[in-house]
């Protein structure tokens, strides 16, 4: 009976193994040798697809950069509905894999992925009418905001002892202790909080610039 042939080597099989290994342990666990381990081949192989440790995890920051839904930039809607679906669908991809957040945050470099993302809220910003200068700032600001919301939890951050605030010296946390186990829910309504508060002053910016237009 023939032996079952393992899977072929691919640049797909490679920054998928990656990005579970980074999802699970953190940007340290990726090396060639573990990631030959993982793969089940000798760790040369690996240098016919990547040189090095670091352009795996640009393609695994990539590979999440892909995810993120740009079909709002395209099928009509109006600038700040545009922004706020894709904002909602780019922190989606970062929480899900946040630990890639460090990398992808260095900004989109050569990453095909990134600079179509990039391109595409650009290009929308100053078709909507938005001056380049302001359209560029928009892209800027939206990448600061998203991010730094996926970078960690606000309310994962609070200890669940309630001992740990005593009334003498946080009278104000008579509460803290419960913000762990709705962390979800708390993280996602600040989100929408900051989110809308965001267009809202870019909206009030695009009447100026729309009335001096």
């Amino acid at each position: 009976m023939a032996r079952p042939r393992k899977p072929l080597l691919s640049t797909d099989r490679i920054v998928e193994t990656a990005r579970a290994l980074v999802d699970a342990e953190g940007l340290a666990a990726v090396s060639t040798r573990r990631l030959a381990a993982e793969l089940g081949v000798s760790g040369p192989s690996l240098y016919n697809h990547f040189r090095t440790k670091d352009e795996i995890l640009e393609a695994v920051a990539d590979s999440v950069s892909a995810l993120v839904d740009l079909s709002m930039f395209e099928d009509g809607r109006d600038w700040r509905t545009a922004l706020h679906d894709w904002a909602v669908s780019y922190r989606t991809a970062l929480r899900d894999h946040p630990n890639i957040v460090p990398v992808l945050a260095r900004g989109p470099g050569r990453r095909p992925a990134a600079l179509r993302l990039a391109d595409a809220v650009y290009g929308a910003m100053v078709e909507a009418g938005w001056p380049p200068a302001q359209a560029t700032s928009i892209g800027a600001l939206m990448r600061y905001f998203i991010m730094g919301s996926a970078l960690g939890s606000f309310a994962g951050g609070f200890v669940d002892d309630a001992s740990a605030y005593d009334p003498a010296d946080y009278p104000h946390l008579g509460q803290a202790h419960l913000l762990a186990e709705q962390q979800e829910k708390i993280d996602e309504r600040a989100f929408e909080t900051g989110l809308t508060a965001l267009l809202d002053g870019l909206a009030r910016q695009y009447e100026q610039v729309r009335g001096t237009a």
